[in-house]
């Protein structure tokens, strides 16, 4: 049998765990630099603010309406997000971490268990120690555990936050109540394609022909239909290296200065250095990108990047800082107000086991100055070392005008108790 475990409304709840003033009032989270709603609480959504509305336009309505609107306190999320997930370790072995706020588990070896009750267990355990409401959907497989899930959030009364399809009846039940394109894994151009063919309902799709599916649909939409029929196809994921690491990131302000953008290239290459260095991997390519404010139509628009290729692979900040501002500065253009950059590192092979080069090589001094800078960064937070190229005053910062503290990663943020 599979759980999915999903938290309800998380980035609200995340506020909500730490100032209970705000429980049972209309939330909004809002995206990056404060532009769109990202995430909503059930009863913003009642009052009609949609998802991915800008903010600059619903204003007014979310005073009207008493909307409390924050900005996305991601240090925050993703460390509740983590407690969350360690909480379920602690009820099997086996569990993907499918997104921030749903994770997947297996519970092998849970045949005389009554899934119900285990269920409970773990919402209640979670939400006594972490304060955040969650559902649990458990099925035979994981796209039924999706469906069992969204039956729990929709109906919380009648199944207080917990559902389980442990037969055809309810199998065949809930097949019929989910719309097509609320399964997972169908998105909208899918929904369409099976609209066309009378397909309104996972049940409706159930009932394609299994050679129909595979010529006509990809071999995944084959294995969800095989899940939503009740056989195990698809399983969890197993964690795996990455094998591209991007740093990309809207300015604060527009810049048409060449020395500010290559402060900002520089920042953005050391991130994904460090993001390589910490999962053990070095790279070959590095991809630099640039581009103007696309929303500002009576200004010039300028988009460009580049790729370059190493000779070695490295994961030296040294290194890919060096080659992305010289990359960047090959592609600037004068005049142009840019607004976007960002660094991505690709063709990543393990930093322990790649083939050497006879005549080329990093230098070997490297090595100890990255372990030296990452050892002193970890140890004192914030990234107090830098290299000479970056500003040292200076960190990449989002608009947030609505931000809250960050309860738990920042201890000037930890609550005061009178």
């Amino acid at each position: 049998m599979y759980a999915l475990v999903d938290c309800n409304n998380f980035y609200a709840s995340c506020e909500r765990a730490f100032n209970p003033n705000l429980r049972n009032k209309p939330m909004a989270i809002l995206s990056n630099n404060d532009g769109c709603v990202i995430s909503r609480s059930d009863e913003a959504k009642v009052l009609g603010l949609p998802m991915g509305a800008p903010i600059f336009k619903w204003e007014g309505f979310c005073k009207a309406n008493d909307i409390q609107i924050f900005s996305s306190n991601y240090p925050l999320y993703g460390d509740m997000s983590s407690r969350v997930m360690a909480i379920l370790e602690q009820f099997t072995p086996d569990v993907e971490v499918y997104s921030i706020d749903e994770a997947f588990i297996q519970l092998k070896g849970f045949q005389n268990y009554n899934l119900e009750d285990y269920g409970t267990q773990i919402r209640t355990r979670i939400l006594k120690w972490t304060g955040i409401p969650t559902c649990v959907g458990v099925a035979p497989t994981k796209a039924l555990s999706k469906v069992a899930n969204k039956i729990a959030r929709k109906f919380p009364k009648q199944t207080n936050g917990v559902y389980v399809i442990d037969s055809e009846e309810k199998r065949i039940k809930a097949l019929k109540w989910i719309k097509i394109e609320d399964v997972w894994g169908i998105g909208r151009g899918l929904t369409k394609r099976l609209k066309a063919k009378n397909c309104n309902t996972a049940f409706d799709f159930v009932q394609l022909p299994d050679d129909w599916v595979r010529k006509n649909f990809s071999i995944t939409q084959w294995k969800l239909k095989k899940d939503l029929e009740g056989i195990p196809t698809l399983q969890l994921d197993e964690v795996t290296t990455k094998q591209a690491i991007a740093t990309t990131r809207s300015f604060e302000y527009t810049f048409s200065d060449i020395d500010n953008i290559k402060e900002r290239i520089s920042t953005f290459a050391t991130s994904c250095a460090e993001k390589l260095r910490k999962q053990g991997s070095s790279c070959h390519v590095i991809y630099v990108m640039l581009s103007s404010d696309r929303h500002k139509k009576d200004l010039e628009q300028h988009r460009a990047s580049k790729l370059i290729s190493l000779s070695y692979p490295t994961d030296s900040s040294l290194i890919i800082s060096q080659q992305a501002v010289e990359a960047v500065t090959s592609i600037f253009m004068e005049g142009i107000k840019y607004k976007r950059a960002g660094v991505i590192v690709m063709g990543l092979v393990d930093t322990s086991n790649y083939q050497l080069q006879l005549f080329e090589k990093e230098n070997p001094k490297h090595k100890p100055l990255m372990k030296a800078i990452d050892g002193l960064n970890a140890k004192y937070a914030d990234s107090k070392v830098k290299i000479a190229n970056q500003d040292l005053k200076r960190t990449w910062k989002m608009r947030q005008e609505r931000l809250s503290p960050r309860y738990t990663t920042n201890i000037n943020d930890v609550i005061k108790v009178k």
